[in-house]
């Protein structure tokens, strides 16, 4: 038998069934049961019950939780802004096939086909990390073919179906190969 946990506030109990549940929604889905979650947050069953009316809000809190944008927002605004136009691609991307990857991986456990419907203020969130993709981008206007923010737009396009398994066909793109192909595109170079 796990060790008790200490007495948390019930926000402090709620947030830590949650972080215990994520990564079991991830390896169980939706069959994921409540003893399950309780030993990973070394917690008797019910306490589970004295801050969530049942498992599915549990569940749900559990998933806004995990596709919740403020992190990865947060991962976005430390990206160096005066590096080298690759380098910095390069680093976006990386933070976003880590996101998509996770969300993927999560949607897919779950039987979801899209995000929750509840997901409502996403569409600010989204307008957030545009806005700070442009001004990651906007320092190399000068170097560009497109505006920065069009240039951010496809690499993000591309960075999602790029790591979509299913888009993929299971064979994704690196990191490096997304960035190659926005700055460089795939032909080969001409002799002058």
């Amino acid at each position: 038998m796990p060790p008790r946990a200490k007495p948390l506030a019930p926000d402090d109990r709620r947030a830590a069934l949650v972080d215990a549940t994520v990564p079991l929604l991830l390896e169980h889905g939706r069959t994921v049961t409540t003893k399950q979650i309780a030993d990973a947050a070394g917690v008797a069953e019910g306490t589970i019950f004295r801050v969530f009316d049942s498992k599915d809000d549990l569940v749900q809190a559990s998933l806004e939780h995990a596709l919740d944008l403020d992190p990865f927002i947060a991962q976005l605004q430390h990206v160096e802004p005066d590096q080298e136009l690759g380098a910095m691609l390069l680093e976006v991307v990386e933070l976003f096939q880590q996101r998509f990857s996770r969300v993927f991986a999560l949607m897919t456990r779950m039987g979801m086909v899209g995000p929750p419907k509840a997901r409502r203020h996403m569409e600010a969130e989204r307008e957030r990390v545009a806005v700070i993709l442009t001004g990651l981008a906007e320092r190399h206007r000068d170097s560009l073919r497109v505006p920065p923010d069009q240039l951010m737009h496809m690499v993000r396009l591309l960075t999602f179906s790029g790591t979509h398994p299913h888009i993929s066909d299971g064979h994704p793109l690196s990191a490096a190969e997304i960035v190659d192909t926005v700055l460089n595109g795939v032909l080969k170079k001409q002799d002058s």
